[in-house]
Protein backbone atom coordinates (compact mmCIF):
# COMPACT_ATOMS: atom_id res chain seq x y z
CA UNK A 1 0.00 0.00 0.00
CA UNK A 2 1.08 3.47 -0.56
CA UNK A 3 1.92 5.76 1.36
CA UNK A 4 -1.40 8.03 0.26
CA UNK A 5 -3.24 9.56 3.10
CA UNK A 6 -6.70 7.57 2.96
CA UNK A 7 -10.65 8.92 4.55
CA UNK A 8 -11.85 6.02 6.48
CA UNK A 9 -14.50 5.01 4.02
CA UNK A 10 -11.44 4.98 1.39
CA UNK A 11 -9.79 2.70 3.48
CA UNK A 12 -12.55 0.63 3.90
CA UNK A 13 -12.62 0.71 0.27
CA UNK A 14 -9.19 0.06 -1.18
CA UNK A 15 -8.23 -2.73 1.73
CA UNK A 16 -11.04 -4.30 1.41
CA UNK A 17 -11.72 -4.52 5.34
CA UNK A 18 -14.82 -3.85 7.35
CA UNK A 19 -15.81 -1.35 9.83
CA UNK A 20 -15.30 -3.62 12.76
CA UNK A 21 -11.56 -4.31 11.82
CA UNK A 22 -10.97 -0.66 10.90
CA UNK A 23 -11.69 0.48 14.37
CA UNK A 24 -9.99 -1.79 15.64
CA UNK A 25 -7.02 -0.57 13.53
CA UNK A 26 -7.90 2.71 14.78
CA UNK A 27 -6.91 2.06 17.97
CA UNK A 28 -3.23 0.28 17.40
CA UNK A 29 -2.59 3.45 15.32
CA UNK A 30 -3.53 2.11 11.60
CA UNK A 31 -0.24 0.19 11.79
CA UNK A 32 -0.43 -3.61 11.37
CA UNK A 33 3.28 -4.16 12.42
CA UNK A 34 2.31 -3.54 15.63
CA UNK A 35 1.52 -6.26 17.74
CA UNK A 36 -1.21 -5.03 20.21
CA UNK A 37 -2.28 -7.01 23.07
CA UNK A 38 -6.33 -7.50 23.46
CA UNK A 39 -7.72 -4.74 25.61
CA UNK A 40 -8.90 -4.84 29.14
CA UNK A 41 -12.74 -4.30 29.33
CA UNK A 42 -14.26 -3.17 32.81
CA UNK A 43 -18.04 -1.57 32.72
CA UNK A 44 -18.76 -0.30 36.00
CA UNK A 45 -22.74 0.25 36.25
CA UNK A 46 -24.31 1.95 39.02
CA UNK A 47 -28.39 1.73 40.08
CA UNK A 48 -30.37 4.39 39.67
CA UNK A 49 -27.92 6.93 39.39
CA UNK A 50 -29.67 10.21 37.77
CA UNK A 51 -28.20 11.93 34.66
CA UNK A 52 -27.41 15.48 36.94
CA UNK A 53 -26.08 13.12 39.75
CA UNK A 54 -22.29 13.47 39.00
CA UNK A 55 -19.87 16.75 39.37
CA UNK A 56 -18.81 16.36 35.51
CA UNK A 57 -22.99 16.62 34.69
CA UNK A 58 -23.68 19.91 36.81
CA UNK A 59 -24.47 18.77 39.90
CA UNK A 60 -23.27 21.68 42.20
CA UNK A 61 -22.82 20.03 45.45
CA UNK A 62 -22.02 15.59 44.42
CA UNK A 63 -17.96 15.62 45.07
CA UNK A 64 -17.18 12.51 42.18
CA UNK A 65 -13.55 13.88 41.96
CA UNK A 66 -12.54 10.39 40.21
CA UNK A 67 -15.46 10.37 37.74
CA UNK A 68 -15.22 14.18 37.10
CA UNK A 69 -11.47 13.43 36.17
CA UNK A 70 -12.24 10.39 34.06
CA UNK A 71 -15.00 12.91 32.27
CA UNK A 72 -11.92 15.26 31.68
CA UNK A 73 -9.57 13.19 30.68
CA UNK A 74 -11.81 10.69 28.70
CA UNK A 75 -15.10 11.05 26.77
CA UNK A 76 -18.19 12.60 28.18
CA UNK A 77 -21.68 11.06 26.35
CA UNK A 78 -24.41 13.47 26.92
CA UNK A 79 -26.88 11.38 25.09
CA UNK A 80 -26.04 8.02 25.76
CA UNK A 81 -29.33 5.47 27.04
CA UNK A 82 -30.31 2.51 28.24
CA UNK A 83 -32.59 -0.12 26.91
CA UNK A 84 -35.04 0.15 29.70
CA UNK A 85 -35.88 2.25 32.34
CA UNK A 86 -35.86 -0.08 35.44
CA UNK A 87 -33.05 -2.84 36.52
CA UNK A 88 -33.53 -6.43 35.45
CA UNK A 89 -34.67 -5.07 31.22
CA UNK A 90 -31.87 -2.49 31.53
CA UNK A 91 -29.09 -4.92 32.62
CA UNK A 92 -30.37 -7.76 30.15
CA UNK A 93 -30.16 -5.56 27.31
CA UNK A 94 -26.26 -4.57 27.85
CA UNK A 95 -25.01 -7.89 28.71
CA UNK A 96 -26.69 -9.25 25.37
CA UNK A 97 -26.66 -6.62 22.82
CA UNK A 98 -30.38 -6.39 22.72
CA UNK A 99 -33.58 -5.02 23.51
CA UNK A 100 -35.08 -7.23 26.66
CA UNK A 101 -38.29 -7.45 24.02
CA UNK A 102 -36.25 -10.38 22.33
CA UNK A 103 -35.10 -12.33 25.46
CA UNK A 104 -37.96 -12.29 27.42
CA UNK A 105 -36.45 -9.64 30.19
CA UNK A 106 -39.54 -7.38 30.17
CA UNK A 107 -42.78 -7.51 31.12
CA UNK A 108 -45.74 -4.86 31.42
CA UNK A 109 -46.74 -6.53 35.04
CA UNK A 110 -43.48 -7.35 37.10
CA UNK A 111 -41.30 -5.37 35.43
CA UNK A 112 -38.05 -6.96 37.10
CA UNK A 113 -37.12 -10.09 38.84
CA UNK A 114 -38.08 -10.87 42.82
CA UNK A 115 -36.75 -13.49 44.88
CA UNK A 116 -39.52 -15.45 44.13
CA UNK A 117 -39.33 -15.30 40.51
CA UNK A 118 -38.18 -18.71 38.91
CA UNK A 119 -37.10 -17.23 35.51
CA UNK A 120 -34.20 -15.56 34.24
CA UNK A 121 -31.84 -14.70 31.61
CA UNK A 122 -32.32 -17.85 28.69
CA UNK A 123 -29.70 -20.03 27.83
CA UNK A 124 -30.01 -19.45 24.24
CA UNK A 125 -29.13 -15.56 24.70
CA UNK A 126 -25.26 -14.96 24.39
CA UNK A 127 -23.70 -12.79 26.67
CA UNK A 128 -20.77 -10.30 26.07
CA UNK A 129 -18.46 -12.62 28.88
CA UNK A 130 -19.29 -15.58 26.59
CA UNK A 131 -18.46 -13.91 23.67
CA UNK A 132 -15.30 -12.57 25.19
CA UNK A 133 -14.51 -16.05 27.17
CA UNK A 134 -14.26 -17.65 23.62
CA UNK A 135 -11.80 -14.98 23.27
CA UNK A 136 -9.27 -15.98 25.60
CA UNK A 137 -10.52 -13.62 28.45
CA UNK A 138 -11.04 -13.98 32.18
CA UNK A 139 -14.15 -12.43 32.90
CA UNK A 140 -16.26 -11.96 36.37
CA UNK A 141 -19.16 -10.11 37.70
CA UNK A 142 -18.64 -8.26 40.53
CA UNK A 143 -21.74 -6.79 42.14
CA UNK A 144 -25.49 -7.02 41.78
CA UNK A 145 -26.83 -9.39 38.64
CA UNK A 146 -30.58 -8.93 38.98
CA UNK A 147 -30.99 -11.85 35.57
CA UNK A 148 -32.49 -14.62 37.61
CA UNK A 149 -31.20 -16.10 41.03
CA UNK A 150 -31.66 -19.47 40.49
CA UNK A 151 -28.43 -22.09 39.34
CA UNK A 152 -29.55 -22.07 35.84
CA UNK A 153 -29.14 -18.13 35.44
CA UNK A 154 -26.55 -17.22 37.87
CA UNK A 155 -23.01 -15.49 36.10
CA UNK A 156 -21.22 -18.76 36.11
CA UNK A 157 -23.68 -20.29 33.89
CA UNK A 158 -23.75 -17.53 31.51
CA UNK A 159 -19.67 -16.73 30.55
CA UNK A 160 -18.38 -15.07 34.01
CA UNK A 161 -15.51 -17.56 35.36
CA UNK A 162 -16.21 -15.37 38.81
CA UNK A 163 -18.72 -13.65 40.44
CA UNK A 164 -19.35 -12.01 44.04
CA UNK A 165 -22.61 -9.93 44.64
CA UNK A 166 -25.73 -10.08 45.64
CA UNK A 167 -28.69 -11.23 42.71
CA UNK A 168 -31.59 -9.13 42.73
CA UNK A 169 -32.14 -5.14 44.30
CA UNK A 170 -30.68 -4.85 47.40
CA UNK A 171 -34.33 -3.65 48.83
CA UNK A 172 -35.84 -7.33 48.05
CA UNK A 173 -36.55 -9.89 50.82
CA UNK A 174 -37.66 -6.99 53.54
CA UNK A 175 -37.95 -8.29 57.20
CA UNK A 176 -37.60 -5.25 58.40
CA UNK A 177 -41.79 -4.77 59.72
CA UNK A 178 -44.06 -2.01 58.84
CA UNK A 179 -43.66 1.04 56.89
CA UNK A 180 -41.32 -0.85 54.35
CA UNK A 181 -41.71 2.34 51.88
CA UNK A 182 -40.30 4.51 54.70
CA UNK A 183 -37.72 2.81 56.16
CA UNK A 184 -36.42 2.70 52.39
CA UNK A 185 -35.90 6.79 52.65
CA UNK A 186 -34.64 7.25 56.20
CA UNK A 187 -31.33 6.21 57.47
CA UNK A 188 -31.85 2.28 56.94
CA UNK A 189 -30.75 -0.67 59.26
CA UNK A 190 -28.65 -3.52 56.58
CA UNK A 191 -30.54 -6.49 58.80
CA UNK A 192 -34.10 -5.01 57.50
CA UNK A 193 -33.08 -6.69 54.39
CA UNK A 194 -32.20 -10.39 53.82
CA UNK A 195 -30.57 -10.25 50.73
CA UNK A 196 -27.61 -13.09 50.04
CA UNK A 197 -24.18 -11.88 49.35
CA UNK A 198 -22.98 -15.09 46.48
CA UNK A 199 -19.51 -16.19 45.83
CA UNK A 200 -20.08 -17.61 42.26
CA UNK A 201 -23.10 -20.05 43.30
CA UNK A 202 -22.83 -20.60 47.05
CA UNK A 203 -24.70 -17.81 49.38
CA UNK A 204 -21.53 -16.69 51.59
CA UNK A 205 -23.78 -14.37 53.70
CA UNK A 206 -27.16 -13.94 54.50
CA UNK A 207 -28.30 -10.63 55.10
CA UNK A 208 -25.62 -8.99 53.46
CA UNK A 209 -23.89 -6.30 55.29
CA UNK A 210 -24.62 -3.39 52.94
CA UNK A 211 -22.37 -1.02 54.94
CA UNK A 212 -19.63 -2.68 53.78
CA UNK A 213 -20.51 -3.42 50.88
CA UNK A 214 -18.99 -1.25 48.10
CA UNK A 215 -16.00 -1.72 49.52
CA UNK A 216 -16.32 -5.30 49.52
CA UNK A 217 -16.98 -4.89 45.67
CA UNK A 218 -13.90 -3.45 45.19
CA UNK A 219 -11.54 -5.43 47.29
CA UNK A 220 -12.81 -7.95 44.79
CA UNK A 221 -12.68 -6.63 41.90
CA UNK A 222 -9.20 -5.00 42.69
CA UNK A 223 -8.00 -8.86 43.31
CA UNK A 224 -9.61 -9.85 39.95
CA UNK A 225 -7.40 -7.48 38.52
CA UNK A 226 -4.00 -8.56 39.92
CA UNK A 227 -4.60 -12.12 39.74
CA UNK A 228 -5.28 -12.19 35.35
CA UNK A 229 -2.94 -9.25 34.50
CA UNK A 230 -0.97 -11.29 32.70
CA UNK A 231 -4.19 -12.18 30.25
CA UNK A 232 -7.05 -10.02 28.77
CA UNK A 233 -10.15 -9.49 31.02
CA UNK A 234 -13.55 -8.44 31.20
CA UNK A 235 -15.27 -6.74 34.49
CA UNK A 236 -18.62 -6.39 34.74
CA UNK A 237 -19.42 -4.04 37.59
CA UNK A 238 -22.79 -3.25 38.68
CA UNK A 239 -22.95 -1.66 41.69
CA UNK A 240 -25.67 -2.14 44.24
CA UNK A 241 -26.05 1.37 44.83
CA UNK A 242 -27.26 4.04 44.44
CA UNK A 243 -30.49 2.43 44.79
CA UNK A 244 -32.25 2.55 47.99
CA UNK A 245 -32.07 1.77 50.94
CA UNK A 246 -28.56 3.23 51.00
CA UNK A 247 -25.81 2.74 52.77
CA UNK A 248 -21.97 3.96 53.16
CA UNK A 249 -19.23 2.79 55.17
CA UNK A 250 -17.89 4.62 58.18
CA UNK A 251 -15.31 5.96 56.60
CA UNK A 252 -17.74 7.80 54.21
CA UNK A 253 -20.55 8.77 56.65
CA UNK A 254 -21.11 12.17 56.49
CA UNK A 255 -18.38 13.12 53.95
CA UNK A 256 -20.91 14.84 51.57
CA UNK A 257 -22.54 18.31 51.39
CA UNK A 258 -25.45 16.07 49.16
CA UNK A 259 -26.42 14.08 52.63
CA UNK A 260 -26.28 10.47 52.63
CA UNK A 261 -27.42 9.73 48.79
CA UNK A 262 -23.45 12.23 48.32
CA UNK A 263 -22.21 9.82 50.84
CA UNK A 264 -22.93 6.84 48.94
CA UNK A 265 -21.82 8.28 45.80
CA UNK A 266 -18.09 9.51 47.05
CA UNK A 267 -17.93 5.82 48.42
CA UNK A 268 -18.75 4.47 44.51
CA UNK A 269 -16.46 7.38 43.24
CA UNK A 270 -13.61 5.50 45.81
CA UNK A 271 -14.64 2.40 44.27
CA UNK A 272 -13.58 4.15 41.01
CA UNK A 273 -10.15 5.78 41.87
CA UNK A 274 -9.22 2.48 43.64
CA UNK A 275 -10.03 0.43 40.46
CA UNK A 276 -7.62 3.21 38.74
CA UNK A 277 -4.97 3.08 40.62
CA UNK A 278 -4.98 -0.35 40.80
CA UNK A 279 -4.93 -0.44 37.01
CA UNK A 280 -1.79 2.20 36.81
CA UNK A 281 0.01 0.29 39.69
CA UNK A 282 0.45 -2.95 37.57
CA UNK A 283 0.77 -0.60 34.26
CA UNK A 284 -2.37 -1.89 32.61
CA UNK A 285 -4.37 1.73 32.11
CA UNK A 286 -2.86 2.22 28.79
CA UNK A 287 -4.78 -0.94 28.03
CA UNK A 288 -7.81 -0.98 29.73
CA UNK A 289 -10.70 0.24 28.43
CA UNK A 290 -13.29 1.63 31.18
CA UNK A 291 -17.21 2.90 30.61
CA UNK A 292 -18.98 4.30 33.67
CA UNK A 293 -23.00 4.61 33.43
CA UNK A 294 -26.00 3.63 35.12
CA UNK A 295 -29.14 1.09 34.67
CA UNK A 296 -31.68 3.85 34.79
CA UNK A 297 -32.60 7.30 36.35
CA UNK A 298 -32.99 8.12 39.61
CA UNK A 299 -35.84 6.72 42.04
CA UNK A 300 -37.90 10.24 42.12
CA UNK A 301 -40.57 8.92 44.72
CA UNK A 302 -37.38 8.30 47.03
CA UNK A 303 -37.47 12.07 47.81
CA UNK A 304 -33.42 12.86 49.29
CA UNK A 305 -33.05 9.39 49.21
CA UNK A 306 -32.70 9.45 45.31
CA UNK A 307 -31.02 10.89 43.00
CA UNK A 308 -31.70 13.39 40.38
CA UNK A 309 -32.47 13.35 36.68
CA UNK A 310 -30.83 17.04 35.99
CA UNK A 311 -32.49 19.11 33.65
CA UNK A 312 -33.97 15.91 32.26
CA UNK A 313 -37.64 15.27 32.96
CA UNK A 314 -39.01 12.21 35.14
CA UNK A 315 -37.02 9.29 36.01
CA UNK A 316 -37.02 5.69 37.12
CA UNK A 317 -39.75 3.86 35.69
CA UNK A 318 -40.82 5.83 32.40
CA UNK A 319 -39.80 6.45 28.95
CA UNK A 320 -38.98 10.49 29.44
CA UNK A 321 -35.31 11.28 29.09
CA UNK A 322 -34.74 11.25 33.21
CA UNK A 323 -35.78 7.82 32.78
CA UNK A 324 -33.40 6.16 30.37
CA UNK A 325 -30.84 8.84 29.71
CA UNK A 326 -27.90 8.44 31.74
CA UNK A 327 -23.95 9.72 32.65
CA UNK A 328 -21.77 7.98 30.43
CA UNK A 329 -18.37 8.03 30.53
CA UNK A 330 -15.36 6.37 28.31
CA UNK A 331 -12.05 6.55 29.56
CA UNK A 332 -8.51 4.96 27.98
CA UNK A 333 -5.77 6.93 28.58
CA UNK A 334 -3.50 7.31 25.74
CA UNK A 335 -5.89 6.37 23.39
CA UNK A 336 -9.04 8.09 24.10
CA UNK A 337 -8.92 11.50 23.00
CA UNK A 338 -10.78 13.92 25.60
CA UNK A 339 -13.92 15.09 24.51
CA UNK A 340 -17.72 15.63 24.59
CA UNK A 341 -19.86 13.30 22.28
CA UNK A 342 -23.18 14.70 21.49
CA UNK A 343 -24.55 12.04 19.36
CA UNK A 344 -26.32 8.83 20.47
CA UNK A 345 -25.31 6.23 22.11
CA UNK A 346 -26.47 3.34 23.95
CA UNK A 347 -25.29 0.05 26.32
CA UNK A 348 -26.95 -1.89 23.45
CA UNK A 349 -23.64 -0.64 21.30
CA UNK A 350 -21.32 -2.13 23.89
CA UNK A 351 -21.81 -5.39 23.19
CA UNK A 352 -20.32 -5.20 19.06
CA UNK A 353 -18.45 -2.03 20.83
CA UNK A 354 -16.21 -4.46 22.84
CA UNK A 355 -16.01 -6.98 20.18
CA UNK A 356 -14.45 -4.95 17.69
CA UNK A 357 -11.94 -3.83 20.22
CA UNK A 358 -11.27 -7.23 21.28
CA UNK A 359 -11.71 -9.57 17.99
CA UNK A 360 -14.46 -11.07 19.12
CA UNK A 361 -17.36 -12.35 17.41
CA UNK A 362 -21.23 -10.64 17.43
CA UNK A 363 -23.45 -13.30 17.14
CA UNK A 364 -24.54 -13.64 13.63
CA UNK A 365 -27.97 -16.14 14.31
CA UNK A 366 -29.82 -13.36 15.81
CA UNK A 367 -31.32 -9.80 15.57
CA UNK A 368 -28.75 -7.30 17.48
CA UNK A 369 -29.55 -4.14 18.44
CA UNK A 370 -26.40 -2.28 18.66
CA UNK A 371 -23.39 -0.64 16.89
CA UNK A 372 -19.90 -0.85 17.13
CA UNK A 373 -19.02 2.81 18.53
CA UNK A 374 -15.19 1.92 17.84
CA UNK A 375 -15.13 5.01 15.49
CA UNK A 376 -16.74 7.92 17.56
CA UNK A 377 -14.27 6.71 20.34
CA UNK A 378 -10.91 6.36 18.26
CA UNK A 379 -11.60 8.54 15.34
CA UNK A 380 -14.46 11.36 15.97
CA UNK A 381 -16.25 10.25 13.46
CA UNK A 382 -19.94 10.70 13.91
CA UNK A 383 -22.07 7.75 15.77
CA UNK A 384 -23.58 5.42 13.45
CA UNK A 385 -26.28 5.43 16.63
CA UNK A 386 -29.30 7.76 14.64
CA UNK A 387 -32.22 6.24 16.47
CA UNK A 388 -33.55 4.67 19.67
CA UNK A 389 -36.74 2.75 20.66
CA UNK A 390 -37.96 3.91 24.52
CA UNK A 391 -39.88 0.38 26.16
CA UNK A 392 -41.81 0.47 28.93
CA UNK A 393 -43.03 -3.35 29.55
CA UNK A 394 -43.39 -5.37 26.57
CA UNK A 395 -44.63 -1.88 24.80
CA UNK A 396 -42.91 0.70 22.57
CA UNK A 397 -44.07 4.04 24.63
CA UNK A 398 -41.80 6.57 22.39
CA UNK A 399 -39.23 6.51 19.85
CA UNK A 400 -35.86 9.10 18.89
CA UNK A 401 -34.80 9.84 15.16
CA UNK A 402 -32.21 12.47 15.14
CA UNK A 403 -32.93 14.98 17.44
CA UNK A 404 -36.80 14.72 17.51
CA UNK A 405 -38.52 12.24 19.88
CA UNK A 406 -41.86 11.35 19.49
CA UNK A 407 -43.84 9.54 22.45
CA UNK A 408 -47.00 7.43 21.75
CA UNK A 409 -47.63 6.48 25.28
CA UNK A 410 -46.60 8.31 28.39
CA UNK A 411 -46.92 7.58 32.27
CA UNK A 412 -45.26 9.10 35.37
CA UNK A 413 -42.44 7.49 37.50
CA UNK A 414 -42.75 4.68 40.46
CA UNK A 415 -44.38 6.56 43.74
CA UNK A 416 -44.91 10.29 41.85
CA UNK A 417 -48.57 8.97 39.91
CA UNK A 418 -49.31 9.93 36.47
CA UNK A 419 -51.84 8.38 34.53
CA UNK A 420 -50.85 5.90 31.37
CA UNK A 421 -52.31 8.33 28.07
CA UNK A 422 -52.40 7.00 25.15
CA UNK A 423 -52.01 10.06 22.52
CA UNK A 424 -53.72 9.81 19.27
CA UNK A 425 -51.08 12.39 17.90
CA UNK A 426 -47.68 11.78 19.42
CA UNK A 427 -46.31 14.28 21.23
CA UNK A 428 -43.04 15.70 19.82
CA UNK A 429 -39.97 17.42 21.24
CA UNK A 430 -36.63 18.23 20.16
CA UNK A 431 -33.99 17.52 22.52
CA UNK A 432 -31.52 19.54 21.07
CA UNK A 433 -33.60 22.65 21.46
CA UNK A 434 -35.71 21.09 24.41
CA UNK A 435 -33.90 18.38 26.42
CA UNK A 436 -36.30 18.69 29.27
CA UNK A 437 -39.36 17.83 26.72
CA UNK A 438 -40.99 21.15 27.93
CA UNK A 439 -42.56 22.04 24.39
CA UNK A 440 -44.54 19.89 22.57
CA UNK A 441 -44.29 20.47 18.60
CA UNK A 442 -45.89 17.77 16.56
CA UNK A 443 -48.55 20.32 15.17
CA UNK A 444 -45.18 22.19 13.32
CA UNK A 445 -43.74 18.84 11.81
CA UNK A 446 -46.27 15.81 10.94
CA UNK A 447 -43.15 14.80 8.61
CA UNK A 448 -40.79 13.97 11.30
CA UNK A 449 -43.95 12.12 13.02
CA UNK A 450 -44.12 10.13 10.07
CA UNK A 451 -40.46 9.20 9.61
CA UNK A 452 -40.38 8.04 13.59
CA UNK A 453 -43.27 6.32 12.75
CA UNK A 454 -41.26 4.74 9.83
CA UNK A 455 -38.82 3.80 12.12
CA UNK A 456 -40.97 1.82 14.87
CA UNK A 457 -42.82 0.23 12.04
CA UNK A 458 -39.82 -1.39 11.10
CA UNK A 459 -38.02 -1.93 14.28
CA UNK A 460 -41.21 -4.10 15.35
CA UNK A 461 -41.17 -6.11 11.98
CA UNK A 462 -37.47 -7.64 13.36
CA UNK A 463 -39.52 -8.72 16.74
CA UNK A 464 -39.85 -11.59 17.87
CA UNK A 465 -41.44 -11.82 21.32
CA UNK A 466 -39.67 -14.43 23.56
CA UNK A 467 -41.43 -16.38 26.76
CA UNK A 468 -41.81 -14.07 29.49
CA UNK A 469 -39.14 -14.61 32.03
CA UNK A 470 -40.62 -11.98 34.73
CA UNK A 471 -44.07 -13.50 35.16
CA UNK A 472 -42.39 -17.02 36.35
CA UNK A 473 -42.92 -17.71 40.09
CA UNK A 474 -43.24 -19.92 42.46
CA UNK A 475 -46.61 -20.89 43.01
CA UNK A 476 -48.54 -20.26 46.46
CA UNK A 477 -48.59 -23.07 48.93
Amino acid sequence: MSDKKYTRREFIKVSGMGAASLSLLGVLGCDTRKSQAKPNIIVIFCDDLGYGDLGAFGHPTMSTPNLDRMAAQGQKWNSFYVAASVCTPSRAALITGRYPIRSGLCSDERRVLFPDSTGGIPETEITLAEALKKGGYATACIGKWHLGHLPPYLPTEHGFDYYFGIPYSNDMDYVGGENAFEKLRYRPKSHYWNVPLMRNEEVIERPADQNTITQRYTQEAVQFIKQNKNQPFFIYFPHSMVHTPLFASSEFDGVSRRGLFGDVMAEVDWSVGTILQTLEQENLAQNTLIVFSSDNGPWLSMLQAGGSAGLLRMGKGTTWEGGMREPTIFYWPGRIKPSTIMDMGSTLDLFPTVCALSGAEVPKDREMDGYDLSAVIFNGLASPRETMIYYRGEQVYAARKGPFKAHYITQGSYGMGGERTEHKIPLLFHLGHDPSEKYNIADQHPEVIQEINQVVEEHRKTVRPAEDQLEKRKKKA
